[in-house]
């Protein structure tokens, strides 16, 4: 994966040494932190390494973010907003629907993403904070969707009436689970069961 993705890029990272930092793209400094967490793990990237397989300066680099951590935080929120974009799109016959195979279709992706099971099997401690401690960017952006989707719901009658901002609460922390411990407790052949079973709860708690 880092010889196929360095490959699409090396004409433009030639170019890149004499380009302002502010002009060159993001998203080809997080494709590089991608592979290399992929190929060697969080614990064993550097600030150097990154900016060498992006092909940009270490101070462009740190004009960005400070540490690794922030970098893979930034690679997080990436992965997951399009994970979340993707699985929402499909149109759905009512509200709930919509929210829940949406949610399920997150939890799926999220327990399968290469980047979660590798850093779930090198580098656990990176996501303790965000699962007992504080919420992410992306878990932010996940509630804020939820509760768009709840409102949808009980405008239309398919979701009960109560606080969206509560509802989601819960939605989020079954469906947390479901993804990064759903391994834990079922082989991959047995994924589907849960993603079933997770779909038959949160239509039961959401239901009219």
């Amino acid at each position: 994966m880092v010889s196929q993705r360095s490959s699409d890029r090396s004409s433009a990272g030639q170019a890149s040494r004499s380009t302002p930092a502010n002009a060159i793209p993001e998203q080809r400094i997080l494709d590089a932190a991608y592979e290399l967490l992929l190929a060697i793990g969080m614990r064993r990237m550097t600030m150097a390494d990154i900016a060498r397989h992006a092909e940009v300066s270490r101070a462009t680099l740190y004009r960005r973010w400070p540490n690794v951590q922030s970098v893979v935080a930034a690679l997080m929120t990436r992965e997951w907003t399009t994970a979340v974009v993707s699985a929402f799109q499909p149109e759905s016959s009512n509200g709930r629907s919509r929210l829940v195979e949406g949610v399920v279709e997150v939890v799926a992706q999220t327990r399968t993403h290469p980047l979660m099971r590798k850093i779930i099997e090198l580098d656990p401690e990176f996501l303790t904070p965000y699962l007992l401690e504080r919420r992410g960017s992306s878990t932010v952006a996940h509630l804020a969707l939820v509760v768009e989707g709840l409102k949808a719901g009980q405008a239309d009658g398919s979701i009960r009436e109560g606080d969206t901002d509560w509802l989601s609460r819960q939605i989020v922390l079954v469906a947390l689970a479901s993804a990064v411990s759903g391994p834990m407790i079922a082989t991959q052949e047995e994924y589907t069961r849960l993603d079933e079973e997770l779909r038959s709860m949160l239509t039961r708690y959401l239901r009219p």
